[in-house]
């Protein structure tokens, strides 16, 4: 399982864990059910510190982390993508220009360079 994914799993199980920390908290309270209502109070609201931790945690950091970290891996993924299909397409016979233009129409639309930028990189390399 990769990392984001079981950084979402984990997201998921939060809120549970948080549920079942307040039903612990309700059964010690009821095993307490003697106590004065001000040790009855606090037995309860630490019974609701519970869930609100499970939520917290899993809706107010994981979830985010783990969607993030999503987001940098499939970037990644790109990336080596681009890599891959410039060396493929120089494998196949292709000159270095159009193997170059291969790779570029790989890139994602909002982040694709012009042809005439990719042009003036190209020519800007020194072959030594």
């Amino acid at each position: 399982m990769h990392l984001p994914h079981a950084l979402q799993s984990v997201s998921d199980a939060l809120p549970a864990l948080g549920i079942v920390a307040a039903v612990l908290g309700v059964i010690k309270t009821m095993a307490s059910i003697s106590k004065p209502p001000i040790v009855l109070g606090e037995m309860i609201a630490g019974a609701l510190v519970g869930t609100f931790l499970g939520i917290l945690l899993a809706y107010g950091i994981v979830a985010p982390v783990a969607g993030r970290l999503g987001g940098v891996v499939e970037e990644d993924a790109c990336y080596r993508e681009l890599i891959r299909s410039v060396i493929v397409a120089h494998l196949q016979g292709n000159a270095p220009q159009v193997s170059v233009e291969i790779g570029r129409k790989s890139i994602p639309s909002g982040l694709m360079p012009g042809f005439q930028e990719v042009e003036d990189a190209v020519n800007a390399v020194s072959v030594t």
